[in-house]
């Protein structure tokens, strides 16, 4: 499925927070080419291995970084918001994604060709700069959320992913069912209708039909792994502001 053109008629492309952050002289030799597409939920973007045909910058949605095993079995290595862009191997010298890159959170985001990033990375400018601090802020909740998910309870595991997904939406409601969840987390279905439970007890949470409404985010920021709070510092120190609403 190819994701659906939409209206200009959202807030633009400075939703997302790279493109936000460039000068407007760039900004205004970007835009022509940025092209605004809807992203339903479950869209595969790229198959691990695709072709790098466009870069997407999300705006009011989320996509999921998933490393797939020849079994089918998958787990999500980094999730892609308002903060960043989908597409970083571009940048790195590599024409195919290494991993597969779905829809978590439907929404809209703003694509441009490949070959026109380049283009602009190659100027070795603002873009080039931003690209590279960006990449390497992923590359850290890459790391963080191996060592979590390896170390950390289901508990913990659902905290940081919940956490991570409102920094990167507009409300405090994620809609997800408990079977994606745990294809997310690379944990048993049941691990995650356990873990929700329990916060839903503690008033954390409210969980019904695949929508999930965070009650407490003190609560659950009380309650989640340091890898949070990692994560959301290195965000913070190689792109100041980006994660401050």
């Amino acid at each position: 499925m190819t994701p659906i053109p939409c209206r200009p008629a959202d807030q633009g492309p400075r939703q997302n927070h790279l493109l936000a952050m460039l000068p407007d002289s760039v900004y205004e030799r970007l835009s022509p080419h940025l092209e605004p597409v809807s992203l339903p939920l479950g869209e595969v973007l790229y198959e691990s291995g695709g072709s790098l045909t466009h870069v997407y910058f999300p705006t009011i949605s989320i996509v999921s970084l998933l490393y797939v095993m020849e079994s089918g079995a998958s787990a999500e290595i980094a999730v892609v918001g308002k903060e960043g862009l989908v597409g970083v191997a571009i940048l790195l010298g590599g024409g195919t994604m290494p991993n597969r890159a779905v829809v978590q959170s439907e929404g809209q985001a703003y694509r441009m060709s490949s070959r026109r990033f380049e283009q602009e990375f190659n100027r070795s400018g603002p873009l080039h700069r931003l690209s590279l601090r960006y990449t390497l802020a992923l590359l850290t909740q890459m790391a963080q959320t191996a060592v979590c998910n390896r170390h950390h309870t289901v508990d913990q595991q659902l905290c940081r992913w919940l956490l991570l997904s409102l920094d990167r939406l507009p409300s405090d409601e994620v809609h997800m069912t408990q079977e994606l969840i745990a294809n997310m987390l690379g944990v048993r279905r049941e691990g995650v209708t356990e873990a929700a439970g329990r916060l839903q007890k503690a008033g954390l949470i409210h969980y019904s039909r695949g929508r999930i409404r965070v009650l407490d985010r003190p609560g659950l920021e009380a309650r989640v792994c340091e890898c949070y709070e990692v994560v959301k510092q290195e965000f913070n120190r190689l792109l100041p502001d980006m994660m401050a609403e």
